[in-house]
Parts: structure tokens; sequence; C-alpha cells
């Protein structure tokens, strides 16, 4: 009887301390899956200014004018080109553009879970023209002889339609693009690193940018007028 009561006393005593040892894992887990996401974020926000995508770009802005002789005649209207009178001119500029992320004020807001997936909800892109220039050595101009040569002030008018002009085809470039696949090669091996796995993880925009989103998309400190 004595030996009996020993026996049940030592297998309720087992299943208490295996009872005891399951509860840590899932408190563990539990800790850590709350615990990342604070983590997480700060990891993030000292990635600063992520600068993710560089191009470089070569225009070249042409101008033709021409002096037209408009006039109406016995009720005909006419249109005449006049002779001698042709002003042309090509102006390449090579700018550089770049585009970049800002961590700055990423939070809880940015991150969504769905059970094990997460989604990264990026910050909007930022694109600048960090540098632009004419190419003067190359800037080829006519001139016919009953015409003035182009003023520096149409010089100038004509070099910003270009830099204007490389602005508005930032979404034809794909620099958007880069710039958040780019993002997404460096925030994934982070996530990773902290227990998610690749397929599980999505790196995404908060919407499709397009040409009527450019300027609010413009970082117009750097850009150079």
């Amino acid at each position: 009887m004595r030996n009996s009561l020993c026996l049940l006393t030592l297998l309720a005593l087992l299943c208490i301390a295996c009872s005891g040892g399951a509860e840590k894992p899932k408190e563990a887990a539990r800790y850590e899956s709350i615990d990342t996401l604070p983590m997480l974020i700060m990891q993030i926000q000292k990635c600063s200014k992520l600068y993710t995508a560089e191009y470089h770009i070569h225009k070249i802005v042409t101008h033709d004018d021409v002096v037209r002789l408009q006039g109406n005649i016995l009720q005909h209207d006419f249109n005449l080109r006049m002779p001698l009178s042709d002003r042309k001119i090509a102006i390449p500029i090579d700018a550089t553009l770049k585009a970049y992320i800002d961590f700055a004020d990423f939070s809880e807001r940015n991150i969504e879970r769905n059970g094990k997936k997460i989604t990264i909800v990026l910050p909007d892109p930022k694109v600048a023209m960090t540098s632009s220039k004419v190419d003067q050595r190359n800037i080829r101009e006519y001139v016919a002889l009953t015409r003035a040569h182009f003023s520096d002030a149409e010089m100038a008018n004509y070099e910003q339609q270009g830099r204007e002009a490389i602005l508005q085809s930032i979404p034809e470039l794909g620099i958007i693009e880069t710039a958040q696949a780019n993002a997404a090669s460096t925030i994934i091996p982070m996530l990773m690193q902290m227990g998610w796995r690749e397929q599980d993880i999505t790196i995404v925009f908060r919407k499709d940018f397009g040409a009527r989103d450019i300027r609010s998309l413009l970082d117009n400190s750097t850009i150079e007028q």
C-alpha cells in the first residue's frame, strides 16, 4: 500500500514538472513575438535616409526659332517662312537623380501583421536632383545672318526647361521601382535575422506613384535651380 502511494506521488510530481516545462517555451515565444516589433522599428529607424537608387541622365534640349510672316490678302490667309531667319540650338545637360527613403518617422503604423506574415509599408520615396550641368563645349548653335544670337536669359530658360523635362520623366525611368527593390533588399535580411521567413515578408509602398505624384516626391531642398 505504501509503495502504491509513493508511486502515485512520483507520477503526480512528474506531471507537474512536465507541465511546467511545456509552458516556458510558449511564454518565451509570446514574449519574443511581442518584443521584436519595438526592436524592428528601432533598427529600421537607424537607416535614417536610405539612398536606394542613383541615375545619371543625359538630355539634349533643342529649340528651333523661325520667323514667319502671317497675314491675309484678298481674303486668303498666308503663313510664310522668312528666308535666312532660322535660329537653332541644342544644349546637352547631364544630371544626377537620387532616390531615398526617410525612415525617421517609421513606426508601428508602417507594419501590418497577419499571423506569421508581416508586411512593411515603406514611407513615401523622395527623389532629388543632386547635380545638373550644361556641357558647354558641346552646345550646338546655328544663327542666320539676319538674326541675333541667343541671349544669356534665353539660354538659362532653355536649361531650366531641360531640368524640368528630366524631372517629369521620373515615372518612365523606373527609379521609384528601383528604390523599392533596393529598400527591400536591405530590410528583408534584417527581418530574417529576427526570425521571420523570407516567404512571409512583403515590402510595399503606400501606393503606386504616377506622373501626378512627381511634385510631391521631389526633394526641393537639393534640386538645383
